[in-house]
């Protein structure tokens, strides 16, 4: 349901607009607070009260004495300093503060909107807030999972909790879209073949957090083999068969790395039906995706062959944002009907 008024369209494009840039942007910081170790320094919830950072030296001593009856330091960082724990602190309390502007800036648009046009645009944006205020209790329920018995939060509850990340970005840029789109679109392309190719980029993206949520990627620094073979040597296949597979980063790490290559198979694919169709309207965007795909292989192959180093595995996650948002876009430019109100 989207309104002929453009005024109120715009202002809708500028919304989700908004919360496209916010979203991304606590995709890349909570990416760097994985990779600087730094999810775990406030071990409290603190959904209100920790609006505010601590200023006075005992606060301080106090997040750190609290910091030091977890795993993580007894067993990791026992010789860590207070000023060394302030950087990892920063990240975290960063972290949230992206989290809780993004649920004003969800909330207060939508209250507004709604008293202005009616409650349609409840209907029709309530989900998002629903996700984003879901994502914060995920954030904790993650954040839980490393503050008993191990010094790293659970690889499963981390992918959840950026897979939402990621449903939330695409559904905001989907609504942004179509409020974008000024003229009805016929299918072009085969939609079931673009369809699986975005389940399989979502898919990596879960493998993916499991080989962050691992340190996965340092166990093999090697490419186009893992050490001197093709498959982990320190793995058999029987492991496949076992419900714990995704316990065992060296696998976790070999399916990456092969899905990877299968979702480049189903880009040429694609590409080619693309070539056939002679739809040059479909050129562009499809060229955009294979050379975010690129950069993506180029970014995994450096990331692996440096030893994780921070930089290169930054710039890998964030290069996925562009991957999802410019399959969303093809997608929608091959099928999509807007509606009108």
């Amino acid at each position: 349901m989207y309104s002929e008024n453009n005024h109120l369209n715009n202002q809708l494009k500028l919304w989700m607009l908004s919360l496209l840039v916010l979203v991304s942007l606590i995709i890349l910081v909570g990416g760097l607070t994985r990779l600087t170790d730094s999810g775990l320094s406030i071990t409290t919830w603190e959904l209100f009260v920790g609006f505010f950072p601590p200023i006075s030296n005992e606060k301080w001593l106090e997040y750190f004495s609290l910091y030091k009856t977890i795993p993580e330091y007894s067993q990791q960082n026992y010789n860590m300093t207070l000023d060394e724990f302030k950087v990892i602190f920063w990240w975290e309390w960063g972290h949230r503060q992206l989290g809780r502007i993004i649920g004003l800036a969800a909330l207060l648009p939508m209250i507004y909107f709604s008293i202005k046009q009616g409650i349609w645009i409840i209907k029709k944006y309530g989900l998002i807030f629903l996700l984003v205020c879901f994502q914060g209790f995920l954030g904790w329920y993650m954040v839980s999972s490393g503050l008993v018995e191990r010094v790293d939060v659970s690889h499963y509850r981390l992918a959840i909790h950026l897979v939402t990340a990621f449903i939330i970005l695409s559904i905001v840029y989907w609504k942004f879209l179509k409020l974008s789109s000024s003229a009805n679109q016929t299918i072009t392309m085969d939609l079931f073949i673009l369809k699986i190719f975005l389940f399989l980029l979502f898919l990596q993206l879960i493998i993916g957090a499991f080989v962050s949520g691992m340190d996965a990627g340092k166990i093999y620094n090697t490419w186009p083999l893992m050490g001197v073979n093709y498959f982990p040597d320190d793995s058999s296949l029987k492991e496949f068969l076992n419900l714990k597979v995704f316990d065992n980063p060296s696998i976790v790490q070999f399916i990456h790395r092969n899905l990877a290559y299968l979702i480049v198979l189903f880009y040429a694919l694609i590409l080619l039906k693309v070539i056939n169709s002679g739809n040059k309207k479909l050129y562009k965007p499809i060229a955009i995706i294979g050379l975010a795909l690129l950069f993506q292989v180029f970014f995994g192959v450096i990331t692996i062959l440096s030893g994780v180093k921070m930089l290169f595995a930054s710039l890998h996650q964030i290069n996925s944002i562009l991957i999802i948002l410019s399959t969303l876009y093809f997608i929608f430019i091959s099928q999509h009907k807007r509606e009108i109100n």
